[in-house]
């Protein structure tokens, strides 16, 4: 029997003990299967790199649930934070990209990177301080906090609001059971609106600003549009960014060869190490649920329309046919076209911004910190699901030689 014979491959206990190798096995026995999920439903699951990356990008497979025949719901969100760009195609797709694209032009994004480096910086002070007593969590002190800065600032979020949102999103991410997750919802849909109204009664210069007057003077925007748009940019911003961050350092602790090479030429391989830490270690292990809009054939199998398609982007970036020797983390591997930020009309919009980040974020940390390393005898402790497998802490070690303030580079 294959393992989506025998048990299902994403159990919570078989997929967390070995979520790389449970896909290399899906991938080698049943490219197209279908499984069922830890929540009761049944799903198609697609592994095969050439797979995927075509589907990624062909309109056959939509975003929109109304096209599911199913019922499938899966991670389920009330209307007014569920009318957003991964719940939408065509015409309305493009509507609302628009409006937001103008935040995230390349021009738009260099902009911020002052305020990125200063923000990284002022954290890493808080890492230097912290290590010497013990310890420090990297994902608490440092991962999370940067993005949560930077799209707390685009959005003109309130300070005292940061932590506590970046937290609620998490909360649904990691729920383990349907009251917390409704709990967690119900509060970030409370946030949202609070936050919305306050904007209204003193719009600012933000990018939240611009979507409420595009809903109030332009109608450009339905009510739940404009919120679910905004729970969709902040949530986001924050949870893959820290993801990406924290799972980039473990990434280069644990391969000290990568790491003395791009420590030695960090202007030459910082960027081509965030695409590989992309392709390994980016925390999304299926994009988002899609639903044929027709009957399809992927490689060689049929799945009817309305059925629940996952595309697996981890077993993907992982897929010998495409990658040679794809489970080496290798910052010079001449094939660095991943899908992590998407393909086609869904790709991510925040990419340029994300990349920024990422890049500051780890160039900051190994310029000052030339001693970092992983704590001894507290491993990381990772959170895994069927949809993601990233850091939830990352425990790290600096000396007091490490904490000096050194210059800034431009990364």
């Amino acid at each position: 029997m294959t393992l989506a014979q025998s048990r299902s491959p994403f159990d919570p206990e078989v997929f967390a003990a070995d979520p790389y190798g449970v896909l290399a096995r899906l991938r080698e026995d049943t490219p197209v299967v279908r499984v069922t999920l830890p929540e009761g439903t049944s799903a198609w699951v697609v592994t095969r790199e050439a797979d995927v990356r075509a589907w990624l990008g062909d309109p056959r497979l939509s975003l929109d649930k109304t096209h599911s025949t199913t019922g499938y719901r899966g991670f389920s969100l009330p209307p007014e934070l569920d009318t957003n760009l991964l719940n939408m195609d065509g015409a309305d797709h493009l509507r609302l990209r628009r409006l937001v694209s103008q935040a995230f032009t390349p021009r738009r994004v260099e902009e911020l990177r002052p305020r990125i480096e200063e923000a990284a910086g002022r954290l890493a002070d808080g890492v230097a301080a912290a290590g010497r007593s013990g310890p420090v969590d990297l994902v608490r002190a440092y991962a999370g906090p940067l993005p949560m800065t930077v799209i707390g600032d685009l959005f003109g979020l309130p300070a005292e609001g940061r932590r506590p949102f970046a937290e609620l999103i998490g909360s649904v991410i990691g729920a383990r059971t349907p009251d917390s997750t409704r709990a967690a919802v119900a509060a970030i849909a409370a946030f949202m609106r609070e936050l919305i109204d306050g904007r209204r009664a003193a719009p600012g210069d933000d990018l939240l600003s611009g979507l409420i007057a595009a809903r109030d003077e332009g109608d450009r925007l339905s009510e739940s549009e404009l919120v679910s748009l905004a729970f969709l940019i902040v949530g986001a911003g924050i949870e893959n960014v820290t993801h990406l961050i924290s799972g980039g350092v473990h990434t280069l602790l644990t391969h000290p060869g990568q790491l003395a090479a791009v420590r030695a030429d960090p202007e030459g391989l910082l960027p081509a190490a965030v695409e590989e830490l992309l392709r390994c270690v980016h925390p999304n292990v299926t994009a988002i649920r899609r639903f044929p809009v027709e009957d399809i054939e992927v490689g060689g199998t049929v799945i009817p329309r309305g059925e629940t398609v996952l595309l697996a982007l981890a077993a993907a970036h992982r897929d010998p046919a495409r990658y040679p020797e794809p489970d080496r983390f290798d910052v010079r591997r001449a094939d660095t076209a991943h899908l992590a930020l998407g393909q086609g009309l869904h790709y991510c919009l925040g990419a340029p911004l994300a990349r920024l980040q990422i890049r500051i974020a780890l160039g900051t940390l190994l310029e000052r910190f030339p001693a970092l390393r992983l704590a001894d005898g507290e491993p990381a402790l990772w959170r895994t699901t069927f949809r993601s497998h990233a850091p939830a802490r990352l425990p790290v070690l600096v000396t007091a030689g490490d904490a000096g303030p050194g210059g800034r580079v431009r990364r």
